[in-house]
């Protein structure tokens, strides 16, 4: 009888535990946050003369996700940028250009 209760309890007292495994601070979601902002802004540089970044506030299991979004350096109007932030290599892809005639962006001040 104690063999077959001591692997179901084993079981649950791991289950009980994974969510604080994967829990994480205020802080540690703010800095994620905040390199992800500045990473995206800089790979929007080069396109946009200023940038207005919404920051998915936690992204995926291993993606930070943001929009980038502003006026074009060269032409006019603006364009959005999708931007994926990889959660273990800290590196950026920035997507291509998506003018107002496929999405408009609002980002908050």
């Amino acid at each position: 009888m104690k063999n077959t209760l001591a692997l179901p309890l084993a079981l649950l007292s791991i289950l009980a535990a994974a969510p604080l495994a994967h829990a994480s601070s205020d802080d540690a979601w703010a800095a994620l946050a905040a390199d992800v902002k500045a990473k995206c802004t800089a790979a929007a540089k080069p396109s946009l003369k200023s940038a207005k970044v919404a920051v998915d506030p936690f992204g995926s299991e291993r993606f930070g996700l943001a929009i980038v979004t502003g006026p074009l350096k060269v032409g006019k109007g603006k364009a959005s940028f999708i931007c994926v932030y990889d959660k273990q290599t800290k590196k950026v892809e920035i997507g291509s250009e998506l003018g107002s005639d496929i999405v408009t962006v609002g980002v908050p001040k």
